[in-house]
């Protein structure tokens, strides 16, 4: 087990990994929607460096199961899960109260203007929303909790919110894992030495259409949610 040295660790998802590991990543994947409170956690960087850390995961976790790609998929499945529970957490949190966050103040874990973009993509987007913003970074947190301020259709949202899971998790843990296996065995390179500059990488690659968005993009105006009515 790791120690705490500084913030910096916050945003490490090796630290997440040797400090809890299967459960915490588990915990971490759920907290980033289901509590919406966890946009500031790594999401994309954990799921890809979970990947790498796969067998040596599962096997402290349960038991190895004798083969890389059995091991991965229980990884994948686990944090697919946790991300479905997740998402229907929130979509019943927006059901229930979210109409109340558009009059909650700003603080440190909450800004509205994040509500806003989400509910901005989402009409852009539709239900295909659910789906794509798993692959973007503080999109996901807000999409279930709009997607039920709107009252999207449960079915449909159980139904995007799988497709959406399980494209996210499985994409980037077997990512991580088989990327690992490739650069070690045809460049001789181990990427768990390289961590540092891939979770830079994949926080530019994630973020860029956000920072995009505020660089380039026009202003949005978001006083027309002021006293618009979401029941």
């Amino acid at each position: 087990m790791e120690d705490f040295n500084s913030w910096r660790d916050l945003l490490n998802p090796e630290f997440y990994i040797k400090m809890g590991g299967f459960w915490l990543i588990l915990f971490i994947v759920f907290a980033e929607t289901g509590l919406f409170v966890g946009f500031f956690l790594p999401g994309d960087s954990l799921l890809f460096v979970s990947g790498i850390y796969a067998v040596e995961i599962i096997k402290e976790t349960f038991g190895s199961t004798g083969s890389d790609f059995l091991d991965t998929t229980l990884l994948a499945t686990g944090v697919a899960i946790a991300a479905v529970i997740g998402n229907e957490v929130g979509y019943y949190f927006g059901r229930k109260t979210g109409p109340a966050l558009y009059k909650r103040p700003d603080s440190m874990l909450f800004k509205k203007k994040y509500l806003y973009q989400a509910h901005d993509f989402f009409e852009k987007h539709g239900a295909l929303a659910i789906i794509m913003a798993r692959f973007l970074p503080v999109v996901r947190t807000f999409t279930p909790i709009v997607a039920g301020i709107v009252k999207m259709d449960k079915k449909e949202f159980l139904r995007d919110n799988i497709i959406g899971g399980v494209l996210w998790s499985f994409l980037l843990i077997f990512a991580g894992h088989y990327l690992d296996k490739l650069f070690m065995e045809q460049f001789g390179i181990n990427l768990k030495e390289k961590l540092e500059y891939i979770i830079i990488v994949i926080v530019l690659v994630t973020t860029l259409p956000v920072i995009i968005k505020f660089a380039f993009g026009k202003k949005e105006d978001f006083s027309k949610y002021e006293n618009k009515d979401f029941e």
